[in-house]
């Protein structure tokens, strides 16, 4: 196979991997390191896909990357919007718009994100799409890399339309007001609506949640917009056991990105738990 020209998308991919340095991704850097920038194992444990998958785009056999694999690939790049772009166009696709819902993290986000490395955080789309996480939250609810990016939707898990297992969630969770948490999520998602109106990933998904979930379709009746903001949980750890968690949400203005983080009560049993889970890592998970 010929390979493609230098500034093809494979080159792109190195350059920029090139360029970025592991302290900028939240990763350490180990002495006498060969490399200045992210090896390929660590760009494609910050993209949630294979080795194997990197090393082919990057030698062009794989060509045709779909719009969430590009899309995570900017993320874990660290891609300015003029970046961005330029990578969905070599992958031929069409840059997102404005008014559709944008899976793009600015670096300012990612300088921030990469300080909070002692904490469980994960950033979603306004849609609810998880669009990146930490070690952290992989170790206390489960590293949810093994499913499917189109499944990495928390209103997805939140009011399923089949029996198939959670997706982010894998430890059993509960919350001190479980109808106040549906009732934010779906006026968030309503929200969502207004903001991003040409968005067909979020018509997508309300179509889907609005038929095949009651619960859903009986809250999105009500016509009530609002954001989810905080929350009280218990995770079910298989490790640690229980581990009481708040859990807040800071928003983006901008993309309306939602950085959702996980602390417990300084001092507290629990914060020992989330140290100790931490400091385990993500447990092996498989999916049904």
């Amino acid at each position: 196979m010929t390979a493609r020209p230098e500034s093809g998308l494979g080159a792109m991919i190195r350059t920029w991997r090139d360029r970025l340095p592991p302290s900028a991704a939240g990763l350490p850097t180990a002495r006498g390191r060969r490399t200045a920038g992210l090896r390929r194992e660590e760009l494609a444990d910050l993209a949630g896909m294979s080795v194997d998958y990197i090393v082919r785009l990057e030698q062009g056999r794989a060509t045709t990357p779909s719009a969430s694999v590009v899309a995570s690939l900017a993320r874990a790049l660290q891609l300015s919007t003029a970046e961005r772009d330029h990578l969905y166009r070599l992958a031929d696709l069409v840059p997102p718009t404005h008014g559709t819902v944008p899976d793009h993290l600015p670096p300012g986000v990612q300088r921030v994100l990469a300080r909070l490395a002692d904490v469980a955080v994960a950033v979603f789309a306004a849609d609810w799409q998880l669009i990146w996480w930490n070690r952290g939250w992989a170790a206390l609810l489960g590293d949810p890399s093994a499913s499917p990016p189109r499944l990495r939707n928390f209103a997805r898990d939140r009011f399923p339309v089949d029996e198939g297992p959670a997706r982010l969630a894998l430890w059993p969770v509960t919350e001190t007001d479980r109808h106040a948490t549906d009732a934010a999520v779906v006026s968030d998602l309503r929200r969502a609506t207004g903001r991003f109106p040409q968005d067909t990933r979020l018509a997508s998904l309300i179509r889907e949640l609005t038929a095949g979930n009651t619960r859903f379709a009986e809250l999105w009746t009500t016509g009530e917009v609002a954001a989810h903001r905080e929350d009280h949980k218990t995770i079910d750890h298989p490790s640690v056991g229980p581990v009481t968690v708040d859990c807040d949400t800071l928003t983006d203005g901008d993309c309306e990105l939602k950085i959702v983080i996980m602390t417990a009560a300084p001092g507290s049993e629990d914060e020992t738990k989330l140290r100790l889970t931490a400091v385990a890592g993500p447990l092996a998970t498989t999916h049904n």
